[in-house]
């Protein structure tokens, strides 16, 4: 189908090397995660690009279904808004020797997960007859698409017979699936497509693929009208390797004004471009990704889950696309796919020090949305701006109403305010901040000061908030929400400093002033009718790290003690212990800190690939936000590193006992290297 010169393979490899430092040579199975068992316990691995997610699973070519970015409809009549599940271009089948290949007929079934490559191989034998290997790559370099390549070599003579069909979930109302036949530059392209209009009529959606093969003359190809499938057939003899890809591209109105023809171009484009052209240029981004990394010596099984958690989130945005990263990223509509405290908390701050470019997206993603969050705070009495609890693309509150963290979960706005000034304090970027970053922060500061209450003592106090431990609404002088806001109307003094900007005397009245309640024994208390209540997840130890609010080791250790056992042991988030981690690690306590890093992890760890649940009670991988505390606890736990007025620096810290050295590469906008060593 391909009429322009093809690039020999040893020409992009010269390329590559003048355009890359090569990584450095390590054992290929550090890279990967793998599976033998088709019959154990499967939760699936998402494959995504930053713009789609697809979802694959153990059934022989099946992609349970594609996540789209930032793309939202009403679930029902009345109800939030919720991400939408794309048009799968993927639907693949194959009979061989006309029997249906699945479960039941294989044998030798295989799958990994290659994190350099960011590729999902499945591989299987069907009887005597034929080996199959199957990858699936959500592509870095055309991020709207997939592709899916796929080898058969014949054991003996066969024929196979491949479908491809279009899926279209109850997202949907009104659709249309279609052959199109047509020239591009004398290339005859063979293409199912499929168009529809979300349920509740929000967003337009398109899905095109076709096939790409090497050579068309040793096989038929051809459109089946009363099943809407593309089918390929093609006879092979012993010993003889049969091999062909299926692109597939989804795009919506949120994206393209003309999503249907979008969806055909992409696809045409990648028909001509070619497999590998189109995989050259996936490998070449996940390379220039994978220059900040993160290296383990001395712990194979925590430098595959580090890893592991770094290529999700690597996988969950793309730099310039002012998005942002929903819990479970790309992986399902859990959450409904809004964006939450999730980002500037615990996402956010692995990606600032390794990708300060994805950071930027997810704070334009905040920036984007000030007029929303603007007419929130004047809708609620207050000034400056008041960011939403869960944030759909409008900006707009989108909590369901029976939660009241939609109502009283304030400390988002302070989130957002720190995480605009640790971008500045890495980036220096003193341009952005005097355009973007002071004006956010001044509005920010507006916001607190509005929202505060003056007591008899000249203290302040904010009340009814809902704090980190969301089993607490409605209460007053939540420690963490104080200590936020406190440090967010810091920042904007700083700031409006930095860019020769007024900064009323208020500000610095009311960071200094908000209350931090303590019991008589010293330990500080979540709120002020705080009795020891079982909590949802650390909300006090947040002050020490990563607010830096309570530095003294003794303190910490009052606070650590008190409040590790009362956090919620079966539905708490996965994120408290990591947080515990970092904590003890800068201590100088390796034991504990190693424990309480098992402890961020183990009950949340799911097989086969080793994704990550929210909770010890539930099966909703992949938790991007798991993946950020998991990554918090190494980078800013083991390896003490920290975003200062300094810049990025390293603090001492301790590695677990059995760990021999880390290495961090690529940090910060300089892409320095940090070593961490046993001591």
């Amino acid at each position: 189908m391909k009429k322009k010169m093809k690039i020999p393979t040893w020409i992009w490899a010269v390329v590559g090397c003048f355009l890359l430092v090569p990584l450095k040579a390590e054992n290929e199975s550090l890279w990967q995660v793998h599976t033998h068992n088709l019959h154990a316990s499967y939760a699936p691995a998402p494959m995504a690009s930053g713009c789609i997610g697809i979802l694959p699973g153990k059934e022989p070519f099946r992609i349970e279904q594609v996540v789209l970015n930032h793309v939202f409809d009403a679930a029902a009549p009345g109800t939030v808004s919720r991400v939408m599940r794309g048009i799968n271009p993927f639907g693949l089948n194959m009979k061989v020797d006309g029997e249906t290949v699945d479960t039941t007929c294989i044998e030798g079934w295989n799958q990994t997960v290659d994190m350099r490559k960011a590729v999902h191989r499945t591989g299987f034998q069907i009887g005597r007859k034929a080996h199959v290997i199957s990858d699936l790559r959500a592509l870095r370099g055309l991020p709207y698409s997939g592709l899916i390549s796929v080898q058969v070599e014949a054991l003996t003579d066969i024929t196979i017979e491949v479908r491809c069909g279009m899926e279209i979930p109850d997202d949907y109302g009104e659709s249309t699936v279609y052959y199109r036949e047509l020239d591009a530059d004398s290339t005859r392209l063979h293409l199912l497509e499929a168009k529809a209009v979300s349920a509740r009529g929000a967003k337009q959606v398109a899905a095109a693929s076709a096939f790409l093969l090497e050579d068309e003359t040793t096989s038929e190809l051809s459109f089946e009208e009363a099943t809407k499938e593309l089918c390929l057939n093609v006879s092979i003899k012993k010993g003889e390797t049969f091999s062909f890809s299926l692109v597939g591209s989804i795009c919506s109105s949120r994206d393209f004004f003309d999503p249907y023809n979008e969806a055909e171009r992409q696809v045409v484009y990648a028909v001509h471009e070619g497999q590998e052209q189109l995989v050259g240029a996936h490998e070449r981004l996940w390379n220039e990704l994978w220059q900040s990394d993160i290296r383990i010596e001395g712990d194979d099984d925590a430098q595959r889950l580090v890893r592991f958690a770094l290529f999700n989130l690597y996988s969950s945005c793309r730099a310039g696309s002012r998005l942002s990263i929903p819990p479970m990223g790309l992986s399902s509509q859990f959450y409904n796919g809004h964006i939450f405290w999730d980002t500037e908390l615990w996402m956010y701050p692995p990606l600032l020090l390794l990708q300060p470019e994805l950071a930027k997206s997810m704070l334009d993603y905040r920036i984007d949305r000030i007029g929303p969050a603007r007419k929130k705070a004047m809708a609620y009495g207050y000034r400056g701006v008041m960011f939403p609890w869960e944030s759909d693309d409008t900006g707009e509150e989108a909590t369901p109403t029976f939660a009241l963290t939609g109502v009283f979960e304030h400390h988002i706005t302070a989130d957002v305010g720190i995480a605009c000034w640790n971008y500045y304090r890495v980036t220096r970027d003193t341009v952005w901040l005097k355009r973007e970053g002071f004006p956010l922060l001044r509005e920010i500061a507006d916001f607190w000061v509005s929202r505060v209450v003056r007591n008899a003592d000249e203290s302040y106090s904010i009340v009814g908030v809902t704090g980190a431990d969301e089993y607490a609404n409605g209460v007053t002088d939540n420690a963490f929400t104080n200590a936020s806001a406190s440090l967010a109307l810091e920042y904007a003094c700083r700031a409006g400093i930095a860019c020769g900007e007024y900064v009323p005397p208020i500000w610095k009245e009311v960071s200094q002033g908000l209350r931090i309640l303590q019991f008589e024994n010293g330990v500080t208390r979540e709120h002020a009718t705080y009795q020891g209540e079982t909590i949802k997840q650390a909300d006090v130890n947040l002050l020490a790290y990563p607010l830096g609010k309570i530095s003294d080791p003794e303190q910490q250790r009052k606070d650590l003690a008190y409040y590790a056992e009362r956090i919620d042991q079966q539905n708490g988030p996965m994120m408290s212990y990591a947080i515990f981690c970092v904590q003890y690690a800068r201590m100088g306590d390796a034991e504990k800190a190693w424990e309480m890093f098992r402890r961020c992890y183990l009950p949340n760890w799911r097989p086969p690939f080793g994704v990550l649940s929210e909770t010890p009670a539930s099966n909703n991988p992949y938790f991007m936000t798991g993946a950020g505390g998991l990554l918090q606890a190494v980078l800013n736990g083991f390896c003490g590193l920290q975003v200062t007025e300094e810049g990025i620096v390293q603090l001492p810290s301790v590695l677990p006992p059995h760990w021999k050295k880390v290495t961090v590469t690529g940090v910060g906008i300089e892409r320095k290297t940090y070593f961490c060593t046993r001591k």
